[in-house]
């Protein structure tokens, strides 16, 4: 019985000990939950800089918005300080700016970087090509993010769509557009594939930050401007210095605006404040196309009824030039880089999918209602 009682001792202590050397200490227990509530106090503070003016309606809001909702989500773990265009940066020089990280963040578009990168176009907008929702998408289940992101590798850029004006305006221009004849010797301010089309139209383009363009035009330095739609367009004033007001954008007919983030800097946070950036871009992507919607409808009204601006319509067969002319001219540049066209052929069949689809769905309701 002594010896039985004896070895049964000596089993529960064999088991205590293993149990012991198994569990955690704990003091092990308390560092581990220590480096954990340390890690998930850790603040980060960002620079964001933009190509539009501070907090202007639209555009500007955007991005102080974005700001805004990280610092929400976060609980103020990461704030981020919005610049407006030429604040911190020159306006067209964001890109470059998150690139080399003098800011974490900026908020622009990605045919203002052509000469850098001739396949960012695609990732903004492209003449007669896809309307917001198709563009959205495109990016998000078409492949056009992973292409995105693949393009702005080698400069350490990770993009995000960063909303969606909807289908533009046609531009205000200060003599009838009649024929395609009347665009040559044109000086306008068109950004992107669009003005590459208006060069080849026999026109010029000329590109422009937002904060030059009124007195742009009103001085006679371009002839005729696009800008946005009514809401930027009146904020603008733009009325005051052109006196016709042309539809529709075929240059841009779903303009997709970006925000890019320093890859470095990006990968610094913790997997959380990745995953808030990343919901808080999407909700500033379809925040932006929500709101066009509902302010250019009622600024166009404005600019009617209280200011008389005269609305026109491209006449049908300037359009029907206007896109030959863009099928040749977006042809051309994606051959002439295997980089290039690789975007290009993403865009192009999803674009003519989408479009077989609308027929029979969007554009086909529309024209019942």
């Amino acid at each position: 019985m002594k010896r039985r009682h004896f070895i049964s001792v000596i089993g529960v202590g064999v088991m205590g000990a293993a149990l012991a050397a198994c569990t955690p200490s704990d003091k092990a227990v308390d560092s581990h939950e220590n480096t954990k509530a340390a890690h998930a106090q850790e603040t980060f503070k960002w620079k964001l800089v933009t190509s539009w003016p501070k907090n202007f309606p639209g555009l500007g809001e955007a991005p102080e918005r974005f700001a805004k909702e990280v610092d929400r989500m976060s609980n103020g773990r990461l704030t981020i300080k919005v610049y407006g265009g030429g604040e911190l940066v020159p306006a067209l020089e964001v890109f470059d700016a998150v690139s080399q990280g003098t800011a974490e963040v900026g908020h622009s578009a990605a045919y203002y970087w052509k000469g850098k990168i001739p396949a960012a176009q695609f990732f903004s907008t492209v003449p007669f090509g896809l309307n917001a929702q198709e563009f959205n998408s495109w990016i998000h289940y078409g492949g056009g993010l992973e292409l995105w992101r693949e393009t702005y590798e080698p400069f350490g850029v990770i993009p995000f769509a960063g909303g969606n004006t909807g289908v533009q305006m046609g531009g205000w221009f200060n003599k009838e557009i009649n024929s395609l004849e009347d665009l040559k010797g044109l000086k306008m301010r068109i950004p992107g594939l669009g003005g590459e089309v208006l060069e080849r139209a026999g026109g010029t383009p000329v590109n422009l930050p937002g904060g030059e363009i009124f007195t742009a035009l009103q001085t006679g330095t371009i002839d005729a401007t696009e800008w946005v739609g009514p809401y930027n367009d009146l904020a603008f004033g733009l009325h005051k210095a052109a006196k016709y007001y042309y539809f529709p954008g075929w240059h841009e007919p779903g303009t997709g605006l970006e925000i890019t983030v320093n890859k470095k800097a990006f990968e610094k946070l913790p997997a959380d404040l990745q995953a808030i950036v990343e919901n808080a871009a999407r909700v500033a992507n379809q925040d932006m196309l929500d709101e066009y919607t509902a302010r250019n409808n009622s600024a166009l009204v404005d600019l009617i009824t209280k200011h008389n601006v005269e609305i026109r319509k491209f006449p049908k067969d300037v359009l029907e030039k206007l896109q030959v002319v863009s099928e040749s001219v977006v042809k051309e540049i994606a051959d002439s880089d295997p980089a290039i066209a690789k975007v290009y052929d993403s865009y192009k069949e999803f674009r003519d999918s989408v479009i077989q689809y609308h027929e029979v769905s969007e554009k086909a309701y529309i024209n019942a209602r």
